[in-house]
């Protein structure tokens, strides 16, 4: 069992005072047999009301709806997770590897075809035309080895680029770029695991590592396929590894759009918005945190606090 703590903060600045449209927020960590969210606090200014929901995908939603204009929004979330069970668990493996093209019972073909389908249909040719130049299907020994192979693939041809506007590149512009974010990277990867035929979602969350350790990081993506008897296996491109403890899923989705951190609208004179600054922050705890321990017992008082 181990702890980790996320604190994440999002400033958006203006040049005078705006209005705000309700702000949809992807930020509290999906919860299951590995992981538990012991304590979360979201700071928000200006003053808001708050309400929860869980959407199509059964990620965790917050809608904010602000009572008054303000030249800064600020969105601040602290989090201490629980992993309770050893990340990833590999016992238990089907005794036969799934062989490509994956049969799926006729309980998950419905769902699974959902996640087979394109995002990006205008891209599909482009994206076929790639995978069948760089990664020879022939050679790998199973479908979770073709999932493990699309990323390290992604890896060793795409140069990571933290890009700071808004959304993500198509397929086909990350191939031409030969650079993408980790968005980028997690929906080419995407749209390749669709085009050999599984059922893939995108992840979008937290990583924890050394930038994040020193308060120099922003969110993370990756993406996840669907495999019959080893369910959601999540590959990160970026890294061109499996997924791991250090990964923390936020929200899923069929496209990148459905899980972005924080989406919303601001009211406002042309040229009011100056810009934004995002910081993550992440640290492993040495043991359980007690709410009259000094540090958490401000964080212990409420799950959400109101300005």
């Amino acid at each position: 069992m181990s702890w980790l703590r996320i604190i994440h903060e999002t400033t958006y600045r203006y040049k005078t005072a705006v209005r705000f449209g309700p702000h949809r927020l992807v930020l509290r960590p999906r919860e299951g047999h590995d992981v538990q969210v012991h304590e979360m606090r979201l700071e928000i200014s200006p003053e808001f009301d708050l309400k929860w929901s869980r959407d199509v995908f059964g990620n965790s939603v917050a809608t904010a709806d602000f009572l008054r204009p303000a030249d800064q929004l600020t969105i601040r979330s602290e989090v201490i997770l629980r992993h309770t069970a050893p990340f990833p668990l590999r016992s238990g493996r089907p005794a036969m590897p799934a062989f490509l093209p994956v049969e799926f019972s006729e309980l998950e073909s419905v769902v699974a075809a959902a996640y087979q389908a394109t995002t990006f249909p205008d891209d599909v040719a482009r994206v076929r035309q790639w995978v069948a130049a760089t990664i020879d299907l022939k050679t790998v020994n199973g479908a979770e080895d073709a999932i493990a192979t699309v990323a390290r693939t992604i890896r060793d041809t795409v140069r990571y680029q933290r890009r700071d506007a808004k959304g993500v590149q198509t397929p086909g512009e990350t191939l031409a770029a030969g650079s993408g974010s980790c968005r980028d990277m997690a929906t080419l990867m995407l749209e390749a695991l669709r085009v050999i035929g599984l059922p893939a979602r995108f992840a979008s969350g937290y990583l924890n590592c050394a930038a994040s350790e020193v308060g120099g990081a922003s969110t993370h993506a990756w993406a996840e396929a669907y495999l019959p008897e080893i369910g959601w296996t999540g590959y990160d491109p970026t890294l061109g590894v499996a997924t791991s403890g250090n990964h923390v899923v936020t929200g899923v989705s069929n496209h990148p759009r459905g899980v972005m951190p924080i989406t919303g609208t601001f009211f406002g004179e042309q040229g009011s918005y100056l810009g934004m600054t995002v910081a993550v922050q992440t640290g492993r705890l040495a043991h359980a945190p007690h709410p009259e321990t000094p540090e958490l017992c401000e964080m212990a008082t409420a799950v959400v606090s109101r300005h």
